[in-house]
């Protein structure tokens, strides 16, 4: 479906449901360079038992007018924007890299309208290589091929996928290759920069779920380990081999991760 917010034209996927105000929702946050897409499987299984789903593209992302915006901050302030257009009050948030900083902040500035918060390929802060941010300032195709590699686990560079003939990387390329130039910059520039007080992450008093896996380049597991301590209901879950594009490498396990918090 497509809302205005703050006067922009926003697409926002729903798994082909109808939006039903009196069932709880869940609204499912993309990484840097991705839009809705990466949420298919996990948003579908939801759509169908019982929950309305929200999946936006973000500022300058996919169907989405933009142009990005620069920070977390604004990014979560854009949520809480989305919400007040979809006419939601509260909801559970879902969020991947670079959008469970952003579902982190929206739950720290307002712990009262998210009911759980599930952390994807998290860490925070969440630095950026020097390399791959320099690349991504100059709109370098070596940025794409650095996310590639360091993006997935080992299985997944020699095929790997549930479904067989789907190649992962082949597939993430050109996901992020349809991003319109600049994009990458702005959102990479925007994890690198945030830095939230231990204070403030305190604040979210909901469940967590943190999904993180074992051979992750992009947010290492030490690092997710770090931020769960910061948050006092939080749980963590390990998957065994997969690196940062968690939906894609071992998308069952997300699913049944997220069922059983969610």
């Amino acid at each position: 479906m497509k809302l205005s917010v703050l006067g922009r034209s926003t697409y926002v996927y729903t798994a082909g449901r109808r939006f039903e105000p009196r069932l709880p929702s869940i609204v499912f946050i993309h990484g840097g360079e991705q839009d809705h897409s990466t949420w298919a499987l996990q948003c579908r299984y939801f759509a169908y038992h019982g929950r309305n789903v929200l999946v936006p593209d973000l500022p300058g992302h996919g169907r989405t007018a933009g142009p990005p915006l620069g920070t977390i901050a604004d990014l979560a302030g854009w949520i809480g924007e989305l919400l007040l257009a979809a006419g939601i009050e509260s909801t559970a948030l879902a969020g991947h890299s670079m959008g469970s900083l952003i579902a982190l902040e929206f739950a720290a500035r307002h712990p009262q309208r998210v009911t759980r918060l599930a952390l994807l390929g998290a860490s925070a802060p969440m630095p950026v290589a020097p390399p791959l941010l320099d690349a991504a300032k100059t709109n370098s195709h070596s940025a794409l091929d650095m996310i590639n590699v360091w993006s997935h686990g080992n299985r997944a560079q020699i095929g790997g996928n549930t479904a067989p003939g789907i190649w992962m990387l082949g597939m993430n390329m050109r996901l992020m290759e349809r991003q319109a130039p600049n994009v990458l910059y702005a959102d990479f520039n925007a994890c690198n920069s945030y830095a939230p007080a231990a204070a403030a992450i305190g604040k979210v008093k909901c469940p967590v779920l943190m999904v993180a896996g074992s051979r992750d380049q992009m947010t290492p597991l030490r690092a997710t380990q770090a931020l769960q301590e910061l948050l006092p209901h939080a749980q963590t879950i390990v998957l065994e081999g997969a690196g940062h594009a968690l939906m894609a490498e071992q998308p069952d396990a997300v699913l049944d991760a997220l069922i059983a918090f969610l």
